[in-house]
């Protein structure tokens, strides 16, 4: 066989794939050998988009919408996505020029920063970090610097540690709020305190809201960029349809920019996908076009998730080895298995080998004294699961 050592570019050979997906494919595959599998790493709902988000594309594709769209999105779903950030997130004046839509937020996010970030920039990431922040920006050239946030404050950094990782090279620090793989909510207090840091030393700020609608508790999610102006010109937010409506495979992102950031952002896209998907755009359009349905749908999936949330959390603090923080938003608990004695990834290994349970080594968020659960995921396989590791638990420390 050929070697293609050579042949492949620095980009290909220094970007490492997904583990989240890889562990679902593998618990995926050894569930399709017969193996009775419970599963908490996936990162999407376990519900079906909802039937009134798939007529509307299904109209779309009887009707013709199988073109060409504009680069930055359908002009129906740009205005509409402007006026939801104005008057729901509270982002000042946002016009529809402001606006992209992407094939994804994983795209958005990379689009976002490939617009901003030179080689040689550093991106402050806070640790523990969604799995494709640090691999996005090594393809943007820039040099991920990783800031660790303590368990004792929730997984989450303070402006004080922001502004002490600043250097003459800091170009942008990326925000995530909810949080995955903690969870964690930012309060209004903590993110302006950071916004005026980021106002001072002239820093960007990508604020990744994927999750804004999936909050439990008394937490409550703000935009960065809505504090007022001066926050709205350094703040870039990314958002989309995939975890409030159950739409992951549909592959919608958004962006919300300063308006010379987002052109940039435009013109990329227009060179690497053309468009987001023309028929899906109009299924994410009915999902701001009608807010009772939509509203109904969130409640109820919030509801559900929020029991599971407070089930598993429960029952984790009770398995022998395991400590677990009270996560707030997202779905998904990030505990610690510290007191086991294993790696994260040697605890994953032998947790889905020894008792078919898969969950994500912490390590592939940066944390390896952790493992990130998902409770987006049946009670039946909660209450099997959680059985299956308390009993691996009670055996490595007996």
């Amino acid at each position: 066989m050929e070697d293609y050592d050579t042949k492949l570019s620095s980009w290909a050979k220094n970007i490492s794939p997904s583990p989240t997906l890889a562990i679902t494919a593998k618990a995926n595959a050894l569930r399709a050998a017969g193996n009775d599998i419970c599963s908490f790493g996936a990162g999407e709902p376990d519900f079906d988009t909802p039937d009134f988000i798939k007529e509307a594309c299904i109209n779309a594709l009887q009707s013709g919408a199988t073109k060409y769209a504009p680069v930055a999105g359908i002009n129906e779903l740009r205005s509409a996505l402007a006026q939801k950030f104005s008057s729901e997130n509270k982002i000042p004046n946002v016009i529809p020029d402001q606006v992209v839509v992407s094939p994804g937020g994983k795209f958005s996010c990379y689009l976002a920063l490939l617009a901003t970030c030179n080689e040689g920039d550093e991106v402050i990431v806070p640790v523990p970090y969604w799995v494709s922040y640090p691999e996005i920006v090594k393809l943007t050239a820039a040099t991920p610097i990783f800031l660790q946030a303590d368990k004792s404050a929730n997984f989450k950094i303070s402006a004080a540690q922001f502004e002490n990782a600043i250097t003459a090279k800091t170009k942008l620090l990326i925000l995530n709020s909810p949080s995955n793989p903690t969870g964690a909510v930012y309060t209004r207090k903590e993110l302006e305190d950071i916004v005026e840091v980021a106002l001072r030393n002239n820093i960007l700020i990508l604020s990744d809201e994927i999750y804004e609608y999936l909050v439990y508790d008394d937490a409550k999610h703000y935009s960065p960029a809505s504090f007022d102006n001066k926050a709205a010109s350094i703040v870039i937010t990314a958002g989309g349809f995939s975890k409030s409506f159950s739409m992951t495979g549909w592959r919608l992102g958004t962006v919300v920019a300063p308006l010379e950031i987002a052109k940039a952002i435009s013109k990329l896209q227009s060179q690497t996908t053309s468009n987001a998907t023309t028929f899906a755009q109009y299924g994410a359009l009915a999902a701001l076009e009608n807010p009772e349905l939509a509203k109904n749908t969130i409640v109820e999936w919030r509801n559900t998730f929020n029991k599971r949330r407070l089930k598993m959390w429960e029952i984790l603090n009770t398995i022998k080895g395991i400590e677990c923080m009270r996560s707030e938003g997202a779905f998904y608990l990030f505990p610690s298995i510290e007191q086991t004695g294993l790696d994260s990834s040697t605890f994953a290994t032998r947790l889905l080998e020894e008792e078919k349970v898969a969950v994500v080594p912490g390590v592939a968020f940066g944390d390896d004294s952790c493992i990130r659960l998902s409770y987006a995921t049946s009670d039946d396989v909660i209450d099997n699961g959680l059985k299956r590791i308390a009993s691996f638990c009670n055996k490595i420390l007996k």
